[in-house]
């Protein structure tokens, strides 16, 4: 993709009422580029823009869980800017609990959001950016998406699911000039470990106290996250802007910790399972 310098690039995010998503949408509108924000407040979205310069923003209520809705955002997108160039998929939520505490309902849930909603924004965006030829894809995961830890079982398959989509999609599309970026955040100073975006199970077992422990030590961690979303959200744009770039993009120190260390794990539980690999091949 060579990004458009002729005219503003137009950007169509989703989550954008907080954290990454929202500082990503002010810097967007400071550069000068068309935003589609979709977020499920625009009220909420509108007043943490207080001051802004909001003329190229088109604020979208979107329940991203319904097709239908994300195909008129889209529509409602090409409409209003007469262009489409990055599709940025953020929306996301946390979620810390036991694998035996989580309920039918969360699994659903969580999974709505973090792959059948990336999936009904990619079903209504790539054929613009196809068609086109040339486009960006953004699916921002986690370090999270690339290893797990206990207790974050739920939100990692969401992530993990992403992650796997994303690497097959950037293999489809790449003859048609769209280029797919997958961003790996570690932990940032934004109110992810807040009640207000990380969801705890209704009920909890005793049988888990290490998590329990986990979850009040993430809850103090608020404020002092070594990601500044400023820079992070800078960072991202960077890499659209300058294309040509790795597929995946970490971010954060922590991240890139958490990464090296589950290279290095499965690099030794691929050596140790190295000689009894081939022995469920049929014989030479």
């Amino acid at each position: 993709m060579t990004f458009p310098t002729e005219r503003p690039a137009t950007w169509f995010v989703t989550g954008t009422s907080r954290g990454l998503g929202l500082e990503l949408v002010k810097q967007l509108l400071d550069r000068g580029d068309d935003v589609a924000a979709t977020t499920r407040s625009t009220e909420r979205l509108l007043a943490a823009l207080a001051g802004a310069d909001t003329t190229r923003l088109l604020p979208l209520t979107v329940d991203l869980r319904d097709e239908a809705a994300v195909a008129q955002a889209v529509e409602r997108t090409t409409e209003r800017f007469g262009h489409l160039d990055v599709v940025v998929n953020n929306a996301g939520y946390g979620f810390l609990a036991a694998v035996e505490e989580t309920t039918a309902r969360d699994v659903r849930d969580m999974l709505d959001v973090q792959v059948v909603g990336v999936w009904n924004v990619l079903r209504a965006t790539l054929p613009v950016l196809r068609s086109q030829r040339g486009g960006h894809v953004v699916n921002v995961s986690s370090v999270l998406g690339l290893t797990s830890v206990p207790g974050w079982g739920l939100y990692c398959a969401g992530k993990f699911a992403l992650e796997g989509l994303t690497e097959a999609l950037a293999g489809e599309v790449a003859e048609f000039g769209v280029e797919v970026t997958i961003v790996e955040p570690g932990y940032f100073r934004t109110d992810f470990l807040t009640t207000d975006s990380l969801a705890l199970p209704d009920s909890t077992t005793a049988a888990y106290p290490a998590i329990r422990e986990m979850t009040e030590n993430h809850l103090e961690l608020q404020g002092s996250q070594l990601g500044d979303p400023v820079r992070g959200a800078r960072l991202m744009i960077e890499r659209v802007v300058n294309g040509q770039g790795p597929l995946r993009q970490l971010l954060g120190s922590d991240a890139h910790a958490y990464a090296t260390a589950k290279v290095q794990a499965l690099q030794a539980n691929l050596d140790a399972a190295a000689p009894t690999a081939s022995a469920s091949d049929f014989p030479a």
